[in-house]
Parts: C-alpha cells; structure tokens; sequence
C-alpha cells in the first residue's frame, strides 16, 4: 500500500475508495494533483470543515499537489448532503467577499504557492454556463434512477428536496470534469457525506473522456472519503451550545478556540491529535499514554498552532493558565471593560457579570447565582442583591469573574 494512504488510514482519514488499489498504484508512479472542495455559504470555514485540509497537509507532505476549490458557483445552489432543509439563498456579492475571506482562511493555513497547492473558484466555468447546451452535454450522462440511491437525496426526499438542490451533483461532477482537464486533477477527497458526488464525477470523466483502454488509463480518476467526525458522545464535532467554532476569530476567539480542545472528552483526545495535528503517531501515543489533562492541553495548543498560529497559541494558552491554576499571564484571558465610576457607586453582581457578557439575559445572570455557579475574584456570590464596590477588586484593581466550570472573564476598570 502506498505509504501517503497508509498515512491517512492510520490517522482516521478513511472511509472507502473508488479503487484502492488503483489508487495506491498511480500514487507510486510519482506525484499526482488532487482536489478538495468547500462552499462559501458563510464568511468563515468551521473547524469541522477542516479535515479534508488537514488530510491534504498530508498529502502535500509526501509530494502531492492539492487543489482548494472554493464553490463560489455552487454557493449558489447549495449542496443538500447532511442538510434536513433546504440553505437559505444568499446574494452573490455576499458570495463573492465569502470566497475572498475562506481563501485567505486557507492560504494561512495551507500557504498556497501555485503549484504543490493552490485555490480555484468554480465560479469561473459555472457562473456562465448555457443550461441547455449543460443538459445536453452533462445531463445526458447521468441517471436519475442511480442519483436516488444516494442517501444525500433519499433522506431528503422525505422531507422535500428542490429541483435547484437536485443539481448539485451534476455540478459537483462537473468540477471533477473541469479540473481533471484544466490541471490533471486526478482524486478528489472529502467527508463520506459526499460520497455519491465524488462517484458521480469519477464515472461523468469515465464516460466523457474514457472509451478505448487508451484512453480509461489516460483519464483514471479516483474518489477518498474520510469518516464524518463525531464525538465520543455521537454528536458532531466542533460544535458547542454556542454553535460552530469557527476560525475567524472575531466569531469564536483564540480563547474560546482553545478551550474548545481543552475541554473534550478524554475518549476522544487520541482521534483529535490524529486528524487535528501533525504530530507523529508515537508522539501522540506517548502524550496521551500520561496525564490526561496535560494531553488535553497540548491538544488544544497544538490545534490552536496550525490554525491561528504559534503567538496566538502561547497567549491562549497563557490566558487558559491565568484562568483556571492562576498561573500565566491575565491579560490574555476574556477582557471585558467597565466605568470605574460605576464600581466606585456600587454595581449589583447581576449587572456586573451581564456587562461583562456572561449571559444573554439577566434572568440567566439570576438563575447563575442561585445555582452557586457565580464567583467574583475566587469567591462564590449567592445573593442576587449582592452589590460589587471597589473594595471588591483584587490586587491588580481587577475583578475576575467566573460562570460555571468554563466560562471566565477578566473585568478591567477604565
């Protein structure tokens, strides 16, 4: 077996193949160009969105070239794999600033340098396509029969699926097509939930370019998918009660990015170093073989790393420490800021822990201190009358204010 997919295999990055074996042969002949794909629908990629380029990191390491395809074209549809309803419809100029941030998101990331690894938009061949001429040349080649099959469309059709929607895999198949041809594009990659797409290009270049043995070899193409990620728990990975971790910062913060990876199940710290970071397998088994709370910390700093970089990653983990063993560096903790004057006449806890962001309503502020989750500077507050002075502040002139287990801020005076 080739050593780049038995790297993938032995890190989680596996579900099935085309064929395996062919893949395997055409990898040993020398580099070959592959593809990942991601849609624009929002401005920022999550982290469960990362996998696939994570996996092509891995390939790109062993000489690989690796296309990003942004959808900028099929953004416009919308895939309906893993969705229960239909997207909603954005413009496309919100499509369009959506392309130009998630390709700055992975140019960081990957670093792209326009020949082992560069980005492509399918806006360039779909934005203009003539629908007939499409139908006839593309529609021709595809069974609606065998496109039911496929359990994107099977789970949809009991709740409704759009005529629009049923054509994604046709113009999924078609980027196939288009970048086999413009850069030799050979294997696309991605989550299972994509498998009846990534088969439906294989077999639309077999029958738009293959016939003769000649030409089969010429135009052999293959499909990977990795298994979708879950928790320990079976829910979805990179998902909170806030909802996605997201990698623009200004949508979930370095901080909060940080703990996310702190704070995972212990079942499920091994998987993560696997698919999350490029440490060697026997790093990662040494790690996780000792203390459990020390692996959870460098898990988190390690993923921290690859995706906001090694200073963003020292001061999270700086402000995790301040946080929560008081060690470290405060001024990388949650800030929040408050009048002075405010303190100086007396603020109600319920006030102070609300203007400092630590929930949505007032009520929930109430319900916090009841429960005894609340603490001001270490101590609990159990009064909901309870009011703050600035005698209550620590010896920095600071209050550090803490809600449940995870949740802390650091509240500076101005």
């Amino acid at each position: 077996m080739n050593k780049a997919i038995e790297t993938l295999k032995e890190r989680g990055f596996f579900a099935q193949c085309t064929d395996l074996e062919g893949l395997s042969a055409a990898m040993d002949k020398g580099p070959i160009t592959f593809y990942v794909g991601c849609d624009p629908t929002g401005p920022s990629l999550h982290i469960g969105h990362m996998v696939p380029f994570f996996a092509l990191r891995h390939l790109r390491s062993f000489g690989h070239h690796g296309v990003a395809l942004i959808g900028g074209g099929t953004a416009r549809i919308g895939d309906p794999s893993g969705k229960t309803e239909m997207r909603k419809m954005i413009s496309y100029e919100t499509i369009d600033e959506n392309v130009e941030s998630i390709k700055k998101q992975l140019d960081k990331f990957i670093g792209f340098d326009g020949n082992t690894a560069f980005s492509a938009n399918n806006k360039d061949w779909l934005a203009d396509l003539n629908y007939i001429d499409f139908l006839r040349d593309i529609g021709s080649c595809f069974s609606v029969n065998k496109m039911l099959t496929f359990e994107a469309y099977k789970q949809r059709l009991e709740r409704g699926l759009s005529f629009i929607e049923f054509n994604y895999q046709l113009l999924q198949a078609y980027d196939f097509y288009m970048l086999h041809q413009k850069h030799g594009v050979c294997l696309q990659i991605g989550g299972d939930d994509q498998w009846g797409n990534i088969t439906a290009g294989v077999d639309l270049i077999r029958r738009k370019l293959g016939g003769t043995a000649e030409l089969n070899e010429q135009h052999q193409v293959f499909g990977l998918t990795f298994p979708l990620i879950t928790r320990s728990d079976g829910k979805k990975m990179g998902k909170t009660e806030k909802g996605a971790i997201f990698l623009n910062p200004e949508m979930t913060s370095v901080f909060d990015f940080f703990q996310y990876w702190r704070n995972v199940a212990d079942a499920d710290v091994r998987k993560f170093f696997l698919l999350f970071t490029f440490l060697e397998v026997s790093e990662i088994d040494s790690i996780v073989s000792g203390d459990i709370n020390a692996a959870k910390e460098r898990l988190a700093y390690e993923v921290t790393k690859e995706i906001h970089g090694k200073d963003e990653a020292e001061k999270a983990l700086s402000g995790a420490k301040a946080a929560f063993s008081g060690e470290g560096d405060k001024t990388h903790m949650p800030t929040a800021e408050i009048e002075k004057a405010s303190v100086e006449a007396g603020i109600g806890a319920i006030d102070l822990f609300f203007n400092a962001g630590l929930g949505a309503t007032k009520s929930d502020i109430r319900r916090l201190i009841q429960q005894g989750g609340a603490q001001i500077n270490g101590k609990a507050i159990s009064d909901v009358k309870a009011v703050v002075s600035i005698a209550d502040v620590d010896a920095d002139g600071e209050f550090v204010l803490k809600a449940g287990k995870k949740k802390i801020v650091r509240v500076v005076l101005k």
